[in-house]
């Protein structure tokens, strides 16, 4: 994905990382993307790696931020309208589905403080603050 990403981006991608609770995974991962980073060849995954269930946790957040984030994207609302997934309903997950659904549409800003643009002092530009 990180090699297809390069190309997309004409080669500027950023990787940032961030915690994770499975060391193997992040070394694992992190290996693979400064690979193609590097343009080494990335192997392909293995038949064993395509045969694994995928994870639950992670299915339920990519429902979630497929379900948010369609009500934005047009290439997003084709997923949103396939049917439900086919792992098996957890009791007591639908509240944590709508929980994340509800925290990942909230939105953060900072409101700046009202003056007239010629009381900004040349250090203060708007896109400095």
């Amino acid at each position: 994905m990180t090699q297809q990403l390069m190309s997309l981006a004409g080669g500027a991608v950023v990787l940032a990382l961030e915690g994770g609770h499975d060391l193997t995974a992040i070394c694992d991962a992190s290996e693979a993307c400064v690979a193609a980073l590097l343009g080494n060849k990335v192997d392909p995954l293995s038949e064993e790696a395509w045969k694994q269930k995928p994870n639950l946790n992670a299915i339920r957040s990519l429902e979630a931020v497929i379900r948010v984030h369609s009500k934005y994207w047009g290439c997003m609302q084709r997923l949103a309208s396939c049917p439900e997934s086919w792992v098996p309903r957890v009791p007591g997950a639908d509240a944590e589905v709508e929980a994340v659904t509800a925290l990942a549409s909230l939105s953060v800003g900072i409101l700046a403080e009202e003056r007239p643009s010629e009381q900004l002092a040349e250090e203060e530009e708007p896109m400095n603050l």
